[in-house]
């Protein structure tokens, strides 16, 4: 009975060290609790189980997992694995902010991306290009029909200046008729 308090009490500050460690460091701890408790321990549960021969299954049974915590607490403490996993945390998540190392960090998405963004930005400039050209052409023949409204113009002038030319003419030559009339 009295080691149950003890136990708990070990079970409360260890629970306590991981949520104060980190998220990563606890789930850690509790994979380490589920799956690989065989693998940490300096000596077999047999061993262990013939260390304590007066104790029932059950109580051996505790007493091994309590020593299979202790001891990987312990090497988790010497190794400073809380310290590395919360660094670890840390960098994450400031990976998580930095765009480059977001889900895309992937050099080769990276590369992809740029690739495409390069080909539509040449995509949208050989359009502007294209419609410069044909703003270009636009004003060139409307350039062209000045030139040709000016020279009908032009044309037309001198017609015009013909015309009075002819005018003043005919008016000088029928005026000098009717006088010799």
């Amino acid at each position: 009975m009295e080691k149950n308090p003890v136990i708990d009490s070990s079970n409360a500050s260890s629970s306590a060290n991981s949520t104060a460690i980190g998220y990563r460091f606890s789930t850690l701890n509790k994979s380490f609790k589920f799956a690989l408790r065989s693998l940490l321990t300096s000596c077999s549960k047999e061993e262990f189980c013939k260390a304590f021969s007066s104790f029932t299954n059950t109580e051996k049974d505790f007493l091994h997992r309590i020593f299979l915590q202790e001891d990987f607490e312990a090497i988790c403490l010497k190794t400073q694995v809380g310290a590395t996993l919360d660094a670890v945390e840390e960098i994450v998540e400031e990976q998580d902010l930095d765009l480059l190392f977001s889900n895309r960090s992937n050099i080769g998405d990276v590369a992809e991306n740029l690739s495409t963004a390069k080909k539509d930005e040449i995509q949208r400039l050989m359009h502007m290009v294209q419609l410069g050209e044909e703003h270009n052409q636009r004003l060139r023949n409307q350039l062209q029909l000045l030139k040709k409204g000016s020279q009908v113009l032009s044309d037309a002038s001198h017609a015009v200046e013909k015309i009075k030319s002819i005018n003043s003419n005919y008016g000088a030559n029928s005026s000098d008729e009717m006088r010799d009339v």
